[in-house]
């Protein structure tokens, strides 16, 4: 009895030391679960496709899009994580795994030395190595080889040899840059630079370009259409090189030369506001003139202002009114307000003969009337009323006594503005005579803006289709009706100055 009672006492403890071993092996065969990050040292950037292995050895796996990584189920211990990417430094984290919890580990990988290929140094092609340019606004161009494919930065460096100042636009994505307000008659230098954010970044060597001096005594000034804005161009005698004054970036119209003061002022928007504004004949010093009260009337291409040569005021008409101000932006002075309200659309004044010619028309364009007053807006002379169509290219005679301008013959009255045949005509005051101008017009085609030259022995004027939408073209003609002979100027240009 005393032996089965021993026998089974000794049964019982095989049993209770089993049970434990049992759950000493339950206990070491807990889990917990490893989540983690890579991203680049240097940029912060999360990298996809690094892979994660661990020591003591559990499942290996991949960062994620975001650089992400999870390790599910991994036994309780201590570990140490290993994450590999080429073209990165290895790098290894100790980790240590607790039952049922997270534990959250980032590397940051560095470049390996060597592994990224740099960019090439860039290469620049426009503008090209004293390369002399036309026009103020330019688009800097260059090329670089990309071996690595990593993402590119460039910086711009814009130097002169006006004065110290450096311009820099950094951060650029593209391999070009439109540069909108060069300063004329200046030589620049400029220098690219490129950053791949793992290598020391590239320069390209240093070139140059002029900026051109456009001539000061220039007599042709007109505007030419670019990519829908208006810019202002001059041009010599001879007509075989033109320069532009004015950015295409904005809307600039109209050129007025005073001859006396060397400026020419203009027409220029900006949003939903047109003001007035002078420069030097070589496109230097512009200089806004006109701030509360602003040039307006049914339409702005339609729209003109007299600057008289003695003189030192801008008369400009807006709406029902017609106002003066000096050429500094001083001095605005009401002239004349229309007795009917009808709009003010063109004006001419001759300070020598106390003349001011006006055109005024209604809300439409149409309604056309032209008339003198004095400056003090005296009533002096009608020249042209109860007329149906358009009219434009109101111009004085230098003695006051002849009117040149243009008239739709046709009387067409639409929507849309559309003259079909408009010709010039001169009125003589002391005959009371209209002589048209325009007799070799070519059939469909308007002339428009008409301008005496300076010896007014010729005009120069806008032709172009009656379409309403092909090129406009500008040409002179002589002042005689015998002659049939009209000459191309400028293609595709218009609102012609010749002074």
């Amino acid at each position: 009895m005393k032996n089965v009672l021993t026998k089974f006492i000794y049964s019982i403890v095989i049993l209770l030391v089993f049970y434990s071993c049992q759950e000493d092996y339950l206990q070491e065969s807990t889990t917990g679960t490893l989540i983690g990050k890579v991203v680049a040292s240097d940029t912060n950037i999360p990298l996809a496709n690094v892979k994660i292995e661990t020591s003591p050895v559990s499942t290996t796996v991949f960062t994620d899009e975001n650089g992400d990584f999870t390790i599910d189920q991994i036994s309780v211990a201590e570990y140490s994580v290993k994450a590999e990417l080429k073209g990165y430094t290895t790098l290894f984290k100790p980790a240590v795994i607790y039952q049922d919890r997270k534990t959250n580990i980032v590397f940051e990988l560095k470049t390996a030395k060597g592994s990224i290929k740099p960019p090439s140094k860039p290469v620049l092609i426009s503008p090209s190595s004293n390369e002399v340019l036309k026009g103020i606004v330019t688009t800097f161009k260059w090329s670089v080889e990309n071996p690595s494919e990593s993402e590119l930065t460039y910086t711009l460096k814009l130097y002169n040899d006006k004065d110290s100042n450096v311009e820099i636009y950094d951060k650029l994505t593209q391999n070009s840059f439109t540069h909108e307000n060069l300063k004329l008659g200046v030589k620049y230098f400029w220098q690219i630079i490129v950053d791949d954010s793992h290598n020391t970044p590239v320069q390209s060597e240093v070139s140059s370009f002029q900026v051109y001096s456009a001539p000061k005594n220039n007599r042709y000034f007109y505007t030419k259409n670019i990519d829908g804005n208006f810019a202002i161009f001059s041009s010599d005698e001879s007509n075989t090189t033109e320069f532009q004054l004015t950015s295409e970036k904005v809307n600039s119209f109209r050129p007025k030369k005073n001859p006396t003061a060397n400026k020419v002022a203009y027409l220029q928007t900006s949003g939903s506001y047109t003001d007035l504004y002078t420069m030097d004949t070589d496109g230097t010093n512009k200089q806004k003139i006109t701030s509360n009260v602003k040039p307006g009337g049914f339409n702005l291409n339609e729209l003109s202002f007299s600057w008289p040569a003695n003189s030192n005021k801008i008369y400009f008409p807006s709406f029902n009114k017609l106002y003066s101000i000096s050429s500094n932006g001083q001095d605005l002075t009401l002239v004349y307000q229309t007795p009917d309200n009808s709009f003010i659309s063109e004006v001419d004044v001759n300070i020598e003969y106390n003349t001011i010619a006006l055109k005024t028309n209604n809300a439409n364009g149409y309604d056309i009337a032209i008339y003198c007053i004095d400056l003090k807006g005296k009533f002096l002379f009608n020249v042209l009323t109860n007329v149906k169509g358009a009219s434009s290219g109101l111009h004085l005679s230098n003695d006051a006594t002849k009117i040149l301008y243009s008239l739709d013959d046709q009387g067409s009255q639409n929507m849309e503005y559309r003259r079909i045949d408009s010709n010039i005509y001169l009125f003589d005051k002391a005959t009371n005579k209209h002589t048209k101008i325009s007799s070799d017009k070519e059939k469909g085609t308007n002339d428009l803006d008409p301008r005496f030259s300076p010896n007014e022995a010729s005009v120069i004027f806008t032709n172009t289709s009656n379409d309403n939408r092909s090129a406009k073209n500008i040409y002179t003609k002589e002042t005689n009706t015998a002659t049939k002979t009209r000459v191309l100027k400028y293609f595709n240009a218009f609102m012609p100055e010749w002074i």
